[in-house]
């Protein structure tokens, strides 16, 4: 046997891919194996925008496999099924596989691990591959995760990271895998209409882009809503298309204020992997309860659909929640925003909105996307647990003169023009005349700021 697997997840590249290179070494041939697997759809992961992007990578890893001789072999159902049939198809005696925090993951690790062994054949992991750190690589002394960000970051940065490897100039595929049909964006519903394409060859460009033009003014601009001026790499983070250790090295590279942040926020990304894959529940369940009893009912559950359709009367939100719908993406102080609006301001729990963005985020990521939501909520690793984002504090720091609230909610700027008002003023349309807020047809607010406030002050036993 001269033949191995390796196994795609969330790692769907060919540069500095280390699994591969690993599968290649000294073989003959190697199958590059994704499984489509049921039990992702079954959790409800299966996001439209996010199976639109996941097929434009796929599609795109083929195209890059072909050039060099090979080909990408799709097959759906169990993953632990599909690798062991696989293998034994090809008469394969080792199968190569990123590790990555989740507990489903994990689990899927352990399943495959055993099935292997008892084929007589073995299962190689490789880490640093969907993180440029691996979860429990650092430690504290007391503990098997950090809990707090600024001292991960502080032994994160120390850490030596791997060389990247470079892409394998061949990939010579065995005839006897066989594969179904790529998976393809035609056909799928409930889209994002300015849903951004996907794949490696987009992710390498934009990224090579971004560090010409955009990340030296990161620092200072990063906030900017209406500037815009953000990487916009997650979606390729999350689906592996651009390698973590590799975008770290390039932004080091660079150098500067800006690439500096920028690295900042990558280990923000590896330090909720640590905490998820030392506390899997924290996908679910609060990672330090505040004893919350969070609005239930009628009432709630109509703040809430206004939260996500942003109709809540409060322009920053409502613009970041538009955003979102439309583009299956969201600036990440929008994201700050929102979330702090439903959790603090509504009291709503975190576990609602946190659904709603992995409904939409084709950067949907398990372990970003619920511990960010903790965060905010006051039920994650935050040091100030009861900090509530004042949205209108936030518009006039963020989006002084209303650009990012009139390019989602137009519908203010008539209002504020029949008004005779500054565009500053569509952060509080509340103050417009009657009669040119309701020729808006933009809603009252559903609360009161400081009502929203002493509800959550109430709730925490604050006062």
């Amino acid at each position: 046997m001269n033949v191995s697997v390796v196994v795609f997840t969330s790692d769907l590249r060919l540069y500095d891919h280390p699994p591969l290179r690993a599968a290649l070494d000294g073989r003959r041939s190697v199958v590059p194996l994704f499984v489509r697997d049921a039990a992702v759809d079954r959790a409800g992961f299966a996001a439209p925008n996010r199976l639109a992007f996941l097929a434009d990578c796929l599609r795109d890893l083929d195209e890059g496999l072909r050039e060099r001789g090979g080909r990408l072999v799709v097959r759906s159902g169990d993953t632990v099924e599909e690798v062991c049939r696989v293998a034994a198809e090809t008469d394969a005696d080792e199968v190569h596989l990123a590790a990555e925090a989740s507990a489903f993951a994990q689990r899927r690790e352990r399943r495959l691990r055993h099935a292997l062994e008892a084929e007589g054949r073995r299962l190689h992991v490789h880490d640093a591959v969907t993180t440029a750190v691996p979860p429990g690589a650092v430690t504290p002394a007391s503990t098997d995760h950090f809990a707090v960000f600024t001292p991960y970051f502080r032994h994160w940065s120390r850490q030596a990271l791997r060389r990247p490897l470079a892409a394998p100039r061949a990939v010579p595929v065995p005839d006897g895998a066989v594969s179904e049909p790529l998976p393809s964006r035609d056909g799928l519903s409930g889209l994002s209409p300015a849903l951004a394409p996907g794949g490696e060859s987009e992710g390498r460009a934009r990224l090579a882009a971004w560090l010409r033009s955009g990340a030296e003014a990161y620092a200072d601009r990063h906030d900017d809503l209406a500037g815009d001026a953000t990487s916009r790499l997650s979606p390729h983070l999350h689906f592996g298309t651009l390698s973590p250790v590799e975008v770290v090295h390039r932004a080091r590279r660079a150098g500067g204020p800006g690439a500096e942040a920028f690295v900042r926020q990558l280990a923000w990304r590896d330090f909720h992997r640590q905490v998820l894959a030392a506390r899997p529940t924290a996908a679910h369940a609060d990672y330090r309860t505040r004893g919350d009893r969070w609005r239930w009912g009628p009432a709630a559950a109509a703040d809430a659909e206004a939260w996500r359709q942003g109709r809540t009367g409060h322009p920053i939100v409502d613009a970041a929640m538009r955003q979102l719908l439309h583009e299956g993406w969201l600036h990440n102080r929008g994201r700050l925003l929102a979330a702090s609006f439903l959790t603090k301001t509504l009291y709503i729990d975190w576990r609602v909105g946190a659904e709603h963005f992995l409904r939409w985020l084709v950067d949907g990521d398990l372990a970003n996307n619920q511990l960010n939501w903790q965060w905010v909520a006051g039920t994650g690793t935050d040091t100030r647990p009861h900090r509530v984002l004042s949205p209108l504090a936030q518009a006039r720091r963020y989006d002084p003169d209303g650009a990012y609230v009139l390019r989602w909610v137009p519908e203010l700027a008539d209002a504020a023009d029949a008004a005779g008002a500054t565009r500053a003023a569509v952060h509080e349309p509340w103050k417009l005349p009657e009669r040119v807020r309701s020729a808006s047809g933009y809603p009252d607010p559903i609360v009161d700021l400081a009502e929203g406030l002493a509800r959550f002050r109430r709730a925490r036993g604050l006062d």
